[in-house]
């Protein structure tokens, strides 16, 4: 796909950071606009700032992507009030729980699983058979880095970000010989407040989250224009996909060492136990 205009594109967590760049930059290239977030008074943000860039007609829902009901009722409404989706932006993600396997409990999994994984999968399926009607159309969803290794107090946010890149290297075999293009995002360190609730979130934002937001829409938007399918980019995304090269070993070594300084002793002091003193 190459021109964006008059097109119709869905965008998940719109109400700031990439999802809200997302929707401020297909405004700019002519496109209508549904997009959606949990968070309703950022979201009314960005559609009088999509309402500022275009007279177009947009949609905006306040919208709970995990559930597979509001996503089936969400996608009827845009068809009704917009028309049949040509691009969906499966960018809405949260951060996780920031803590070790030992004290991750259970339901963090399930909540990082449902907004990251299956609420990818709620709207792709939801929105697929409009892009398949129109005979055109992208569908561009958001792993990270850490969906290409793993990283030390991150257990349920990368097994979400595996989870969506097995998922949609999949679907790109599956809709090879469809007119629509899928598209993997892994994004490095994105300047967005994912991180912000996560109890040493302003320490790793400062560290690790630089890259301007703009910059990363535009690199999709490139993408899903030239036909690239995977997607990597943004601060130490290629230190991290180097590390994928390297022996699995040296590489557990390198991240341990480079993110110790992240740790909670609270939460690590456990092992303490199990430390055996060094000849």
């Amino acid at each position: 796909m190459k021109d964006f205009t008059g097109k119709i594109v869905v965008i998940t967590g719109a109400a700031s950071g990439m999802g809200r760049e997302y929707a401020l930059e297909f405004a700019r290239l002519g496109a209508i606009v549904a997009i959606t977030d949990v968070n309703g008074e950022q979201l009314a943000e960005t559609q009088r700032m999509v309402q500022g860039i275009t007279s177009a007609k947009s949609l905006s829902e306040v919208l709970d992507i995990g559930s597979e009901e509001g996503v089936a009722a969400f996608a009827d409404k845009v068809k009704r009030q917009l028309g049949n989706a040509h691009v969906i932006i499966n960018n809405a993600g949260i951060g996780g729980g920031g803590a070790p396997v030992w004290v991750q409990n259970n339901a963090q999994y399930r909540t990082t699983m449902q907004v990251n994984f299956f609420a990818v999968v709620n709207i792709t399926k939801a929105f697929l058979p409009q892009l398949l009607t129109n005979q055109e159309g992208a569908v561009v969803n958001v792993s990270s880095v850490f969906g290409l290794l793993g990283t030390p107090g991150t257990s349920d946010y990368c097994a979400s970000k595996f989870a969506v890149r097995g998922f949609t290297e999949s679907l790109m075999v599956e809709l090879a010989d469809t007119p629509v293009s899928v598209h993997l995002v892994h994004p490095g360190g994105i300047k967005t407040n994912i991180a912000k609730h996560s109890k040493n979130g302003a320490e790793f934002e400062e560290k690790y989250l630089k890259t301007d937001p703009l910059f990363a829409v535009r690199e999709v938007i490139k993408g899903i224009r030239s036909g690239k399918q995977r997607m990597i980019f943004g601060y130490q995304s290629s230190l991290l996909r180097f590390l994928t090269l390297l022996p699995l070993k040296l590489r557990n070594r390198i991240l341990h060492r480079e993110m110790s300084a992240m740790r909670d002793p609270e939460h690590y002091g456990v092992l303490d136990q199990y430390s055996s003193p060094r000849s």
